[in-house]
């Protein structure tokens, strides 16, 4: 009895997956998809749809985020360097630098976790 409470506890070890969702901050929730760094990722979903040419509509889709994701950067980083944000999606430089904070750390745990290799 005594060792099968310890080997309990001896297999309850993180993942490296639980591991860096724990370290970056990012969580999955059935419902509201990836929350990362407190922020529900899917509100940001308008602001995706205009940076991907609408071809992306959430953050659900890990892989097709990954395969936009340069298309999505150089879009935003233009926006950034001419300091014309689109006031209708409400962008300022603090929160298009979030975005991209975002996307990078949804990229890396696809391609770490997720990806078929």
């Amino acid at each position: 009895m005594l060792n099968k409470l310890v080997g309990m506890f001896k297999s309850h070890k993180e993942s490296a997956e639980q591991v860096y969702l724990r370290e970056n901050n990012i969580q999955i929730d059935s419902e509201k998809g990836y929350i990362v760094d407190d922020v529900v990722v899917n509100a940001l979903a308008e602001r995706l749809e205009y940076f991907s040419n609408r071809k992306l509509t959430n953050f659900d889709d890990l892989e097709a985020l990954f395969y936009k994701a340069i298309l999505i950067n150089e879009k935003i980083d233009l926006e950034i360097a001419s300091k014309r944000y689109v006031a209708r999606l409400g962008n300022t430089e603090e929160n298009l630098i979030q975005l991209k904070a975002v996307i990078q750390k949804l990229n890396d745990y696809y391609k770490e976790f997720k990806r078929p290799r």
